[in-house]
């Protein structure tokens, strides 16, 4: 089996019209420099369906690998 995801964790920052000052002074204060990346809501929606279709595409690869090794290991008993 591949070696497990390692994923890093990250950190969302909403950033609103109310907070706007507040966010600014907090990122450049901590970054040093300020990058937006903006989504509206129905592209999160596609997001999140994209991380779901790559989640169970992973699982029923793993599935596949699971099979072939216990078709691969039972021959090999014979």
């Amino acid at each position: 089996m591949p070696r497990e995801i390692d994923l890093k964790e990250l950190q969302w920052i909403a950033v609103t019209p109310d907070n706007w000052e507040e966010q600014l002074s907090r990122i450049e204060k901590q970054e040093g420099e300020l990058v937006f990346l903006a989504m509206t809501i129905p592209d999160y929606e596609v997001m999140a369906y994209n991380m779901q279709e790559i989640k169970r595409y992973i699982v029923e690869l793993k599935d596949v690998v699971v099979y072939y090794r216990k078709v691969t290991t039972s021959e090999e008993t014979e």
